[in-house]
Order: C-alpha cells, then sequence, then structure tokens
C-alpha cells in the first residue's frame, strides 16, 4: 500500500470518484489507499460537495509550507499511551476537527472539541488545551464559553481545584436536550404570531405549521435520546458488572 502524500493526479480521481457518487471507501480502493486518508483529505478540503483537487492540492501544499515555517516553534506531541501512533492520533485530530466544523461549529470550538474528546481522561484544563493546541488562553476562553453555551462541554474542579473542561457519556444527551429547550423558544414565538396575524389567515397557518412541526421533532429527539441513553448506560453499567462478576468468580 503506498505511503507519502496524495499526488496531484491521485486527487483528481477522488473529484472523478465524488461526482460519480462512489463511497469513500470505493475511492480508496480503487487507489490503493486507507478510507481514513480519503475520508480526511475530503472533509479536509470542502467535504464531498465542494472538494475540488486542484484547490485540495494548493491547499495541502499551503500547510505543509506553514508547517515546515513553525517547525522549530511546534510544541512536541503529547507522549501517547497503549501504544498509539502520534502522528497518525494528530492527523485524526485534524480530520475530527474538520468534520465538526463542516458541521457548522468554528474553527476553534471544533479543535478544542477534537482535543477532548480524544483524550482518554475526557477533561483537559486551560493550560493543557494552550499547550496540546499552541493558542492563547484567551481564544481557548472563548472557545470553552461557546461550547459551554451549546450544553457540549461542562466545567469542574480537580483535587486540585484547578477548573477542567470535561466531555464525558452525558454531554451529547445534555447537548440535545439543551438544542431542544432553545427551540422551544421559536416555538412560543411562533404561536404568538398567530395570534398577531390572525388566526386562519396565510401567515398565521405559515407559523401554526413552524410550531407544529418543532414540537413534534423537539418531542421525537427528546424521547430518542432519553432511551439512547438509558440503553447505553444501561450496557456500559452491564459489561463493567460482568467483568467484575468475572473478575469475582475466578477469585
Amino acid at each position: 500500500m503506498p505511503g507519502g502524500r496524495l499526488t496531484q493526479q491521485e486527487r483528481q480521481q477522488i473529484a472523478l470518484g465524488l461526482a460519480d457518487g462512489l463511497a469513500y471507501a470505493e475511492i480508496a480502493r480503487r487507489l490503493d489507499r486507507p478510507t481514513s486518508t480519503i475520508t480526511r483529505e475530503v472533509m479536509r478540503n470542502g467535504g464531498p460537495t465542494g472538494y475540488r483537487a486542484d484547490l485540495a492540492h494548493r491547499a495541502t501544499e499551503r500547510r505543509a509550507h506553514r508547517r515546515s515555517q513553525s517547525a522549530p516553534r511546534r510544541a512536541e506531541a503529547p507522549p501517547q499511551a497503549h501504544g498509539r501512533d502520534a502522528e497518525a492520533v494528530r492527523e485524526y485530530e485534524e480530520m475530527f476537527t474538520t468534520v465538526l466544523m463542516q458541521a457548522g461549529t468554528p474553527k476553534m470550538m471544533a479543535r478544542v472539541q477534537a482535543c477532548l474528546y480524544t483524550t482518554d481522561a475526557g477533561s483537559l484544563t486551560a493550560a493543557e488545551l494552550v499547550q496540546r493546541l499552541q493558542v492563547s488562553p484567551a481564544s481557548i476562553s472563548k472557545a470553552i464559553t461557546f461550547l459551554e453555551s451549546q450544553g457540549l462541554v461542562r466545567r469542574q474542579r480537580d483535587e486540585r481545584r484547578r477548573e477542567r473542561y470535561v466531555v464525558d457519556d452525558d454531554i451529547w444527551y445534555q447537548a440535545m436536550i439543551a438544542s431542544a429547550r432553545s427551540l422551544d423558544q421559536v416555538t412560543e414565538a411562533a404561536r404568538q404570531g398567530v395570534a398577531v396575524l390572525v388566526p386562519g389567515t396565510p401567515a398565521a397557518t405559515r407559523l401554526e405549521n413552524i410550531a407544529r412541526f418543532i414540537d413534534f421533532v423537539n418531542e421525537s429527539i427528546t424521547r430518542a435520546a432519553e432511551q439512547a441513553r438509558d440503553v447505553l448506560h444501561t450496557k456500559a453499567e452491564a459489561t463493567s458488572d460482568g467483568v467484575a462478576a468475572s473478575g469475582a468468580d475466578r477469585e
């Protein structure tokens, strides 16, 4: 399997494959590359609908040039546990960041999220984030404030009274619930508009339909989030109990 950076010809083949509606895995198979390489390449350069081979190639050359210029100042990658490849982890974090950005998360907030998600502890201090991402404390503070407002991170104090930023198994549930609650305000505003615009008129009917739609979706999301949390948490507890029981049996 070839290694190294993608060539311009390979990028053209990726663009053709996307235009033909091929899956990343199929494009990777044709190029004899890992699927993760193709996924990272596409998501880093405009996504499946915005990928352009020439623009992607120039962007990669610019990134490589910036990295070579900043190499003397670049902090060493943190040591990796469990035999992980440090460079593979770094590349994955970049890809994950790009995916989050494609989903609408601002760049710095996406970088902080990816950094937190890929730590085994699921938590870091502001100083640790500054060191890992090589950005200012102000940038971290702004990113955390945004993520916290979206329910995507929470704060807690550790045994040394340091403030830590945490992502755990409950974070996405809380984020979903927070999103549903924020949409409740849209529902309420739409229903107020129905009264103002006179029920039965086209404008009032439109607002009533908006309110009903959001109500239905919110109820479905909330119910699904609660069911998923119950199932996943139960499964984790059952697995933990099973391991504990096995250990007890051996004793």
